[in-house]
């Protein structure tokens, strides 16, 4: 079964971007690849029992396991060692991924406070985007009495989109609310 945002996008956005974008084919249109949502932990290397909680999380927040990311290479300063795990991320694609932006851009953002609208400079160059969250707490998932530590994470939206105008005008039709 399909999302309420994937009906959406395939039913009135797609048509509107092939007119806006001048395209003739709906395959043309850039759609929605997949977005990676990655909560990182330098915490983590002392207290194991955050990157537990926040993996927890991230699962209420995603509905999909999170997979933890390990460091690359050791760090002495930060007594950090290779292989150590540091954070927790997940890649969603297809229904979860547009159940995923819908509740983002249309539960969770309006409940940042003094929001004013994202960024639209975050993006890549080659139609990606990225937005940083700085409290986990603004998901309804989240249970406020049960958490001991606010940590951010980072959510990238990968697109099939060729050049930033045209990722710009699929995420605004989508509902994404950049400032002004």
């Amino acid at each position: 079964m399909k999302s309420r945002l994937h009906e959406r996008y395939e039913k009135e956005v797609v048509p509107k971007l092939m007119k806006e974008l001048g395209y003739r084919n709906r395959f043309q249109v850039p759609r929605l690849e997949k977005i990676v949502i990655n909560v990182g932990l330098g915490e983590a290397t002392q207290n194991a029992k955050l990157l537990e909680v926040a993996m927890e999380e991230l699962a209420a927040i995603t509905g999909q396991k999170p997979v933890a990311t390990r460091a690359r290479k050791a760090i002495a300063n930060f007594k950090l060692r290779k292989g150590m795990a540091i954070g927790c991320m997940v890649t969603l694609r297809g229904e979860r991924m547009y159940e995923f932006f819908d509740r983002l851009v249309n539960v969770a953002l309006p409940r940042v406070r003094d929001f004013k609208g994202v960024s639209d400079r975050s993006f890549d160059g080659r139609g990606n985007y990225s937005l940083g969250i700085r409290e986990q707490i603004i998901f309804p998932e989240i249970d406020l009495d049960k958490v001991e530590k606010v940590h951010g994470l980072t959510v990238c939206i990968g697109t099939t989109a060729r050049t930033d105008a045209e990722a710009r005008s699929l995420l605004q039709e989508l509902g994404m609310p950049f400032r002004a």
